[in-house]
């Protein structure tokens, strides 16, 4: 037996549910990866990507094609968004990750990318039936957790409204997907989501106030 058979085997059963190794390992990693996002810990991307490859095989396992590709994609973002916050372009005057809020121009472009993207992907799996037992539900996750991880690469608080959206669909899909293990995760990222966006609310108004310049001195005080 290799490792992907062995990843692919029962772990145990809960609940009526089988939960196997891949969809246990790769989701307690992704649990750790957002609890270090949530730390803005930069380990959050190495996390992010062991966590990816490893739900690779629960997903094909599945016979989920989106749950494929989003994980694909998670690689790819992941090694993105590492390179990024490897470059200090998102880093507060005190060393750590700074966040703030995206611009509404920045949301615009989220939103508008989500649902096209969303519509593009759905179309594509509703065309090919093979790829995916529920196209739009699919779709939905695939490209929302795409752009939650954007969001995230560029310290932006709005990653985690993000998270909150796929969440709500995530949840049902992987419990009728036969993914236990996925759909009990999802739900402990709910309170890990709340918690992190709480978190990074506050921080953005330190950075914020770290960000502004300071003002000149003038009028009674220049004369002093």
């Amino acid at each position: 037996m290799n490792v992907f058979q062995w990843l692919n085997t029962e772990a145990f059963t809960v609940f009526g549910q089988h939960v196997i190794w891949s969809d246990m390992l790769g989701n307690t990693i992704g649990l750790a990866a957002l609890a270090l996002g949530w730390r803005r810990s930069i380990v959050t991307w190495p996390a992010q990507l062991l966590s990816g490859l490893i739900l690779v095989g629960a997903f094909a396992f599945a016979h989920l094609a989106g749950g494929v590709g989003k994980q694909l994609l998670v690689i790819v973002v992941a090694l993105w968004g590492w390179y990024q916050w490897r470059r200090g372009n998102q880093q507060a005057q005190d060393g750590s990750i700074a966040v703030r809020f995206a611009t509404w121009r920045e949301r615009g472009v989220l939103v508008l990318g989500t649902a096209l993207g969303t519509v593009a992907v759905g179309t594509l799996f509703s065309l090919v039936p093979a790829l995916s037992w529920s196209p739009w539900a699919d779709a939905y996750i695939f490209v929302g957790t795409l752009a939650a991880m954007v969001a995230q690469a560029r310290g932006l608080v709005e990653f985690w409204f993000a998270w909150l959206l796929v969440d709500v669909v995530g949840v049902p899909l992987a419990f009728r997907s036969g993914l236990a293990f996925s759909g009990l995760v999802y739900v402990v990222y709910l309170g890990l989501v709340l918690w992190g966006l709480r978190s990074w609310w506050q921080r953005s108004r330190i950075d914020a106030r770290a960000a502004r310049p300071e003002p000149a001195l003038g009028g009674a005080g220049a004369a002093l």
